[in-house]
């Protein structure tokens, strides 16, 4: 028993640094596996360093040209989403300036602004924003509102002061319900900060099965495929080559990871409160189970470029069902099946409690049990895709295999070397 143990341990070494020789001196892998995840990373984060859209230039235009509609005029510049570029003497003006891509949006301050507030009569300033980029939108229409509702609030004091009210007293009048606002886990409510940890996760699976696939491509391209994997047919030695394979994979991203999940994360100052051990025993076996679902699919690739064409395919796919850009729970009852094959669409939501909420294995009990599961499964299918794809190509060139009761041996043929 010992001795099997030993002999098992010492063919799951051999098969590991077989398989990190392989990656090392394939320069496609490389760059998928090592030299992307750095690029990536860096380039996401660099991308959202800025967190929040500001200062976006907008046109006012000024119907009224009273000391009045000129105060409101400073005060949306003065917001941090706003930035009055320029002052257009009409709507049409401005509405050119829109379309030829020199503002995002237009205020509009109608005639007798001034003499209406002076009167007390209700008035209106008019905010067109541009619903097609839902980001940008949401920046003018919200300095749009702070900007009013600041101008607003202000008006409202003094005509409460001028009736003999105190400051205070015109205050709470002005607002007697007050709301205190806290963003919680994202102080800046930055756009980085909520976007960037999902996505290195997603990162980190879509390079894992691109890099997997173009081995499994590569080898049977090459027609090394049953030399290089003829101990699959001994006993137990599917799920050593498997398990030795995926380890080689989970060891190079634990690295990559320390530099993705932990210089950028800290570089950059996005929230974390998460503790090493947790996030480490949640990333190994999501790793392992994404590496034994690239092993379970690259079997169906013949050739290296047949990998990167099926991942280009399924990325878009992949991102959208991953809950970062849309909610899971809102996905057709058929996307959100689809979706939960994908280890990535239980680590993202796991992965983000614990860094930014700063929850415990506790917390996330059921996304961990889940990569387990897949985890197993995946392996379970990636051994039986092997044997099975080493049994079919055996079948092809049957006269070079000899047979015994648990073994193979490959005498493979000058043109299949």
């Amino acid at each position: 028993m010992v001795e099997r143990i030993l002999n098992g341990t010492k063919e799951v070494g051999r098969f590991f640094i077989d398989e990190v020789k392989l990656i090392v001196t394939d320069a496609g892998t490389v760059l998928f596996f090592i030299i992307a995840m750095f690029i990536y990373s860096l380039l996401y984060t660099l991308g959202y360093e800025k967190e929040t859209v500001r200062d976006l230039p907008v046109a006012m235009v000024d119907l009224d040209h009273s000391a009045t509609s000129r105060q409101f005029s400073r005060m949306a510049d003065a917001t941090e989403q706003l930035h009055v570029s320029c002052k257009p003497g009409s709507l049409k003006e401005a509405g050119d300036l829109f379309y030829d891509g020199e503002v995002y949006g237009v205020l509009l301050i109608p005639e007798n602004f001034e003499k209406d507030i002076l009167n007390s009569r209700r008035t209106s300033v008019t905010a067109y924003c541009d619903a097609s980029y839902f980001m940008l939108y949401k920046q003018v229409y919200a300095g749009a509102i702070y900007s009013s509702g600041t101008f607003g609030a202000g008006v409202e004091i003094k005509r409460f002061m001028a009736e003999g009210k105190s400051l205070t007293q015109a205050s709470e009048l002005q607002d007697p319900l007050k709301v205190d606002l806290y963003n919680l886990y994202n102080p800046s409510g930055g756009y980085g900060s909520f976007v960037m940890p999902g996505m290195i996760i997603l990162i980190m699976q879509q390079l894992l099965l691109v890099g997997i696939g173009m081995l499994g491509g590569t080898i049977r391209e090459k027609k090394k495929f049953l030399q290089m994997n003829s101990s699959v047919i001994r006993r137990h030695g599917a799920t050593r080559l498997v398990f030795a394979k995926a380890s080689a994979y989970v060891a190079i991203f634990l690295f990559t990871s320390l530099f993705s999940m932990g210089i950028m994360h800290k570089w950059f100052s996005f929230p974390d409160k998460a503790h090493f051990w947790p996030i480490i025993t949640m990333l190994i076996p999501y790793l392992y189970a994404v590496s034994f679902f690239g092993l379970s699919i690259s079997m169906l690739f013949k050739e290296r470029v047949q990998s990167i064409l099926f991942m280009v395919f399924i990325s878009p796919m992949v991102v959208f069902m991953s809950g970062i850009s849309w909610p899971i729970s809102s996905l057709p009852p058929v996307l959100h099946f689809v979706s939960h094959i994908f280890p990535s669409t239980y680590m993202i939501p796991a992965y983000l409690r614990m860094r930014l909420y700063g929850a415990g294995l506790e917390s996330v009990h059921f996304e961990w049990g889940m990569i387990l599961l897949q985890m197993v499964v995946y392996y379970v299918l990636a051994c039986y895709s092997y044997r099975l794809a080493i049994r079919r190509f055996g079948k092809k060139i049957g006269s070079n295999i000899v047979w015994s009761n648990d073994s193979a041996f490959y005498d493979p043929k000058e043109e299949d070397i």
